[in-house]
């Protein structure tokens, strides 16, 4: 379990399994890369996994509010992609992950995109209105510096489903402790600022790509996966029928499975 600059960046990642196929696995934001742990004991015996984690997160180094913070991301990932490998990104993760395959082809062999939280996609629609609507309390505490209750949104919409007051002191505080790196996220997967929705980017995906939501997600992540259906080349669909948005984490055996038979190992 390494720590090492990254792109410059002081980050810690590790490492599962002993499969011939190398995959790299992108977390969701306010988490760890920990998070694999049930999926990676799932396919182990045929991938080596690496996950690392993000900055700002786990025990990589703090994010110092200077760098373009997804582009910051993008580029430690891009790091390890010292050999063509299988991308597994989650939520935040998953926007990462399809950045690189657009600016990385050559080192991307396939593509899983676990609810990516690239809202740009969905702007315009009836879903992307709503969730503007039930996030609009997340915003407004985040305005009045009160970090806990911007937490405590951001755990109800996107959260495994526990409720906050049953989440331990540990995670909470760890929430709270980050939860000012989810509007650093904001020009890139609200305002697009890398230039992925532009004409050719998402088209030009060169690699097998899948799509996997829980049945149970919210409405914004269907509309993410219409558009993006829509363009990439090369894409299949898998639904975990009573799954949310943190499928990763509650369903690993059906996100495992679903894996499994999309890269065909």
């Amino acid at each position: 379990m390494p720590q090492a600059l990254r792109a410059g960046f002081p980050t810690w990642w590790q490492t599962w399994g002993q499969g011939r196929k190398q995959a790299l696995m992108l977390h969701c934001s306010l988490a760890r890369t920990g998070v694999w742990q049930g999926i990676a004991g799932h396919l182990a015996t045929c991938l080596t996994m690496t996950g690392f984690d993000l900055p700002g997160h786990g025990r990589s180094g703090d994010w110092n509010g200077e760098q373009d913070y997804h582009a910051l991301c993008t580029a430690i990932g891009a790091s390890f992609l010292d050999q063509p490998k299988h991308l597994i990104g989650h939520s935040f993760g998953a926007t990462v992950a399809l950045r690189l395959a657009i600016e990385q082809p050559q080192q991307v062999e396939s593509l899983t995109l676990i609810e990516p939280v690239f809202f740009a996609a969905a702007k315009g629609s009836d879903a992307f209105e709503a969730h503007e609507t039930e996030f609009e309390s997340f915003g407004n505490a985040l305005e009045r510096d009160d970090k806990e209750s911007a937490a405590r949104v951001f755990a109800e919409v996107w959260g495994t489903g526990v409720k906050w007051e049953r989440l331990s002191p540990e995670m909470q505080s760890y929430l709270v402790d980050r939860i000012e790196l989810i509007p650093a996220a904001i020009p890139a997967i609200y305002e697009d600022n890398a230039g992925m929705l532009g004409p050719g980017c998402i088209e030009s995906i060169t690699c097998p790509t899948m799509l996997i939501a829980g049945g149970r997600s919210p409405a914004i992540i269907h509309t993410i996966h219409e558009k993006l259906a829509r363009r990439i080349p090369h894409v299949t669909h898998a639904v975990i029928s009573d799954a949310a948005h943190m499928a990763p984490v509650t369903h690993p055996g059906e996100v495992a499975r679903c894996i499994r038979s999309f890269i065909a190992v």
